[in-house]
């Protein structure tokens, strides 16, 4: 799963011809902490409502006013596991979407993540994730399979994210092994570029920690 597959087209983003009124009462609608702006379709940034109450006049244009935003955001490429670390970082209950060019492409928010872990089951059995950044011709499920194994431990699943820009593809693994040091270790030592590995516990750390802030948002 990568980020475009999770964007939630429910949530419309603020114009800046917007007023800080709409945009408190779609933060109320949505039950949203924060929602996109954008000017055209490019994206500026987030809001919050605490920003929002700061500015000089909410009934006017957003144009009007200096704004505070902030400027997550994530690729349509990039895996899911990267919008949970994204969320986390910057303790947000959203993430906008963005290509290369900073065009809005639309907002993921926690719920959204969750139910997809909810219905995908993807960690009932895998407890560790790494991610190789390779070349496409480099690539070899089955070498990859190899070097977990002869360290005890099997990959429960795989998945490849391209890189189009960069003629690269990132490859996923989701491995059976609490401690992937030696596995990590086993891919330099064999000329694989580790970009990121996670385990079982710091992703249900995070969601739970977002999860938390959700609910209290929500007063549930």
């Amino acid at each position: 799963m990568i980020a475009r597959e999770l964007i939630n087209d429910s949530f419309p983003p603020l114009k800046l011809s917007d007023t800080g009124l709409r945009a408190l009462s779609w933060m109320e609608e949505f039950r949203l902490e924060h929602i996109a702006v954008v000017e055209g379709v490019h994206y500026l940034g987030l809001i919050s409502e605490a920003d929002i109450l700061k500015l000089d006049s909410i009934e006017q244009a957003l144009v009007n006013q200096p704004l505070s935003l902030i400027k997550p955001f994530v690729k349509p490429s990039q895996p899911v596991f990267e919008v949970v670390k994204m969320l986390s970082k910057d303790k947000l209950t959203v993430i906008p979407v963005v290509d290369d060019e900073k065009k809005y492409l639309g907002l993921i928010s926690l719920n959204d993540v969750l139910k997809h872990y909810i219905e995908s089951g993807i960690f009932e059995d895998a407890v560790g994730v790494v991610v190789l950044e390779m070349k496409p011709y480099d690539y070899s499920l089955s070498e990859l399979a190899r070097l977990v194994e002869s360290e005890d431990a099997r990959v429960l699943n795989s998945h490849i994210t391209p890189d189009v820009k960069n003629e690269m593809i990132d490859v996923t693994l989701k491995i059976n092994l609490p401690d992937l040091s030696r596995i990590i270790s086993s891919f330099s030592r064999h000329g694989y570029n580790v970009k990121e590995h996670y385990n079982q516990n710091e992703f249900m750390d995070d969601l739970k920690s977002r999860y938390d802030s959700l609910i209290k948002f929500l007063d549930i």
